[in-house]
């Protein structure tokens, strides 16, 4: 049993301690929640504008070319795995940045809009047909309607799934190291790889993804609550 904790001591000391190589994880760290985050913003923003290009062409008939193009964007996207779309980002599209943390940004933020799309699509289309029709006879144009009648109803129902979205790519973040990006699976891979010892390296960013997940969970469900409540009122 002495032994045992001896082991855990010397490979707590190698994993952490030594040379400082915390802060190896703490960059990790705050690479992963940087890349998530703003990945997800780009995501939300283009997941709308795709989405309100393919309502509006098939309820209208207009921007079939536009619609052509979103719909071959998605076929792509959600056909082809994260990680070839994050290499072939890095080493062909955007292969003129230099910084790879703006890389791994729009290789995901691409990625997650695709998924948003029928995330808000289908939050769209699930708003009462009524409500524009309510918004056009009051003289509001369809934009307008759009902008402030069928979205927001739409984003309250869309809630769960967006950050259901927003917890995938926090997950998925973790084969950014496939190109030269200091993320928290990286981090862990390369002091496992100095101590030869894949224990705390691997349990450690394991409970830190636990954690940041719960946390998430536990935030949009609060805001669900809230907005709920707000229904109500």
């Amino acid at each position: 049993m002495e032994a045992f904790f001896d082991y855990l001591a010397t490979s707590f000391y190698n994993t952490f301690i030594y040379q400082n190589r915390y802060l190896l994880f703490l960059e990790g760290l705050g690479n992963t929640i940087l890349i998530a985050i703003f990945a997800t913003l780009i995501g939300v923003i283009l997941g709308i504008l795709v989405a309100i290009v393919r309502v509006y062409s098939a309820q209208t008939g207009k921007l079939k070319w536009l619609d052509w193009i979103c719909s071959v964007y998605l076929a792509v996207i959600r056909g082809t795995p994260t990680v070839v779309q994050l290499m072939i980002a890095y080493f062909m599209i955007f292969s003129f940045i230099d910084n790879t943390i703006l890389v791994s940004v729009l290789a995901f933020g691409i990625n997650s809009g695709a998924y948003v799309a029928e995330i808000v699509r289908g939050g769209i289309l699930s708003v009462d047909k009524g409500q524009t029709e309510a918004g056009r006879s009051l003289g509001l144009s369809a934009a307008t309607t759009m902008r402030s009648i069928v979205l927001p109803q739409a984003f309250k129902s869309c809630l769960p799934s967006l950050g259901n979205e927003f917890i995938t790519i926090l997950k998925e973040t973790s084969v950014a190291g496939y190109i030269p990006v200091m993320d928290l699976t990286k981090a862990a891979d390369l002091v496992r790889s100095r101590t030869m010892d894949p224990f705390f390296s691997l349990i450690s960013i394991a409970l830190v993804y636990l954690v940041l997940v719960l946390g998430m969970n536990a935030i949009f469900k609060a805001i669900e609550r809230r907005m709920a409540k707000s229904d109500r009122r």
